[in-house]
């Protein structure tokens, strides 16, 4: 019931937005990087600092690592936080070239849940960060959790509202098939979703599941 459920949604929402093309990002190191950087702002102010990166051509890992952090937190300042995001990159960088020689292509053969595992253990990199490098970046089967998707997931009972992150990312790993690029697009139709309709303060008029059944709370999130 529940996978046909979530089909349902997921027919709907497409039907409605169309496809999102997430994650936009040249390389994968580049969609790394916006992962970090996307903490707490908006897409808008990540390209610019991404843009400040490619056109200083530091765009690297190597280039990345060997970068001083203060003007690395320079370059990255047009996506807030910069100091933190300047240290949460490089916190990254040191684990990449200690433990995979500073390769991504060293990540290709260790294990999902592994190379998940080892992600959670960098400082700054928490679970959605982490899933987003690893399905956006890396092309492995996860799905990534956010503010967005426990919203919309609560208020239209998929999931209980005392659910955590492992809890909602399992609902949607266990009743979908397992496929990369379904994962991709259903999330980000669920983030447009819950910028356009489901926000805190909820536009149901017109929403793309109106018709589904669904409880508002207005101080939900």
């Amino acid at each position: 019931m529940t996978a046909e459920k979530l089909n349902e949604i997921y027919k709907l929402l497409y039907s409605r937005f169309g496809p999102q093309h997430w994650w936009p990002g040249e390389t994968t190191f580049e969609i790394i990087i916006g992962a970090v950087l996307t903490q707490n702002t908006n897409w808008t102010n990540v390209e610019k600092a991404v843009g400040n990166l490619k056109s200083a051509s530091l765009l690297t890992p190597e280039k990345i690592h060997d970068l001083d952090i203060s003007r690395l937190a320079e370059l990255i300042r047009p996506a807030g936080y910069f100091n933190i995001k300047a240290k949460r990159i490089k916190n990254f960088m040191n684990w990449l070239f200690e433990n995979y020689r500073g390769s991504l292509e060293n990540l290709d053969n260790i294990n999902t849940q592994r190379l998940r595992e080892q992600l959670l253990t960098v400082n700054g990199i928490g679970a959605e960060t982490a899933d987003s490098i690893l399905l956006y970046a890396l092309k492995r089967e996860i799905f990534v959790v956010d503010t967005y998707t426990a919203r919309f997931a609560i208020r239209h009972h998929l999931i209980d509202p005392d659910a955590g992150y492992e809890q909602i990312s399992d609902l949607f790993l266990s009743n979908l098939p397992q496929d990369i690029k379904l994962f991709n697009e259903y999330h980000a139709l669920i983030v447009r979703l819950g910028k356009e309709f489901c926000k805190p303060n909820p536009k149901c008029s017109n929403c793309p599941l109106e018709e589904l059944p669904h409880t508002i709370e207005i101080d939900c999130f």
